[in-house]
């Protein structure tokens, strides 16, 4: 003998619907925030290191050519 159950679905309801989006941004921004911030601090590391270093390769050139090849710090 097989038995179905039969289970009953309620539609998501208007006012849950606009709990539900409430809740997912407020815990999407307490969790992106922290990790947006750490991922642009590690970019603008690997950024300035990266100018740096060609910066101090390029020393013995007129800091006109140099902002040229490496850009600027800021």
């Amino acid at each position: 003998m097989v038995q179905t159950k039969t289970v009953e679905r309620e539609n998501i309801k208007r006012k849950h619907l606009v709990s539900s989006l409430i809740t997912g941004l407020v815990i999407g921004t307490i969790l992106g925030t922290p990790i947006g911030w750490f991922a642009h601090r590690f970019y603008y590391q690997q950024n300035l290191a990266r100018t740096l270093i060609c910066r101090e390769q390029n020393s013995n050139k007129p800091a006109a050519i140099v902002d040229e090849i490496c850009g600027s710090r800021f």
